[in-house]
């Protein structure tokens, strides 16, 4: 049976989608940009800003799903300029801790709302967590 997360910690989805799924003990979540919860805009700043922004997105649902960052098990990184593929290499680093999951960067040519990073994870997470 399919779960639905949502969260208004997170921006809120801009289409026809869930901001995440959970069925099981495995959550699917959608895409994150840079978006700010509160306003829905673009965050202001350089690709660094925009990339924690994108990670906080995702800790706000994974929070809701009863997870957390370190549960993540595939993260798939888009970027329309593999340029910053350093950049978030060393965001993580203050994000994730090893064994760090399993992880894909691919270049696209666009993204929602002209984003430079959107990131899409798989998380698994134990039923015994009492956060």
């Amino acid at each position: 049976m399919k779960q639905l997360i949502q969260t208004n910690a997170a921006p809120e989805a801009i289409g026809t989608y869930s901001q995440a799924v959970k069925i099981d003990n495995t959550v699917y979540l959608s895409g994150q940009i840079p978006l700010d919860p509160e306003t829905m805009t673009l965050v202001d700043g350089d690709i660094e800003i925009q990339i924690r922004r994108v990670f906080d997105n995702l800790q706000a649902v994974i929070s809701e799903a009863n997870g957390r960052l370190d549960d993540i098990v595939k993260l798939t990184v888009y970027l329309t300029d593999l340029s910053h593929f350093p950049i978030v290499n060393q965001v993580m680093t203050d994000y994730f801790s090893e064994p760090y999951p399993a992880r894909a960067a691919v270049g696209v040519a666009a993204l929602p709302k002209d984003a430079e990073i959107e990131v899409d994870a798989v998380m698994v997470v134990s039923e015994d967590y009492s956060y």
